[in-house]
């Protein structure tokens, strides 16, 4: 006699037709769109002057509630976050990982795994926290831009040629 522990004979029971909705229902956040309560994603380089108003309230009140709540020092988020683009997307990237970790479709993990990535995310903001140089300052420091030239000759030419090995005959 076999037990129920025979791997060998263990069989995945069928629903029948009702598959696909047995499945959607196990795996529901991949088959349906979240929840509308996180909101829309915005790309910041692609904000108009009008939505980034309310992105920008959003997040102060977002931000202002994380160093809050997780009592996060200025080694950190420091005084000056929304003059540094770096900590911005960082935050930014963030509230929308905490919103979306309350779809009202999420079985109740979402949170958990919210909380699994935010030592993560803080150890990505101390780092840049200590690159913008503010808190050992004790003042903004500015951050000098990086611009990368797109019509330098070396690129103009090598973004013209095909890269692939094995294309060279």
């Amino acid at each position: 006699m076999a037990s129920h522990d025979d791997v060998e004979r263990f069989e995945i029971p069928s629903a029948g037709a009702d598959d696909d909705e047995l499945t959607a229902e196990l795996f529901r956040s991949a088959f349906r769109p979240p929840g509308r309560a996180s909101g829309v994603t915005y790309r910041w380089r692609e904000l108009t002057a009008e939505q980034a108003g309310g992105v920008w309230r959003s997040l102060a009140v977002w931000v202002r509630w994380l160093v809050a709540t997780y009592q996060l020092t200025t080694s950190v988020v420091p005084d000056c976050w929304w003059r540094h683009s770096e900590i911005v997307a960082e935050l930014y990237a963030l509230q929308r990982a905490e919103l979306a970790s309350y779809a009202s479709d999420d079985p109740g993990f979402g949170p958990l795994a919210f909380h699994e990535r935010l030592p993560h995310a803080v150890e990505r903001l101390r780092i840049h926290t200590r690159t913008a140089g503010c808190v050992g300052l004790q003042a903004h420091k500015e951050s000098v831009v990086r611009t990368l030239r797109l019509d330098a000759p070396g690129f103009v030419e090598w973004q013209a040629a095909s890269h692939q090995i094995g294309n060279e005959f």
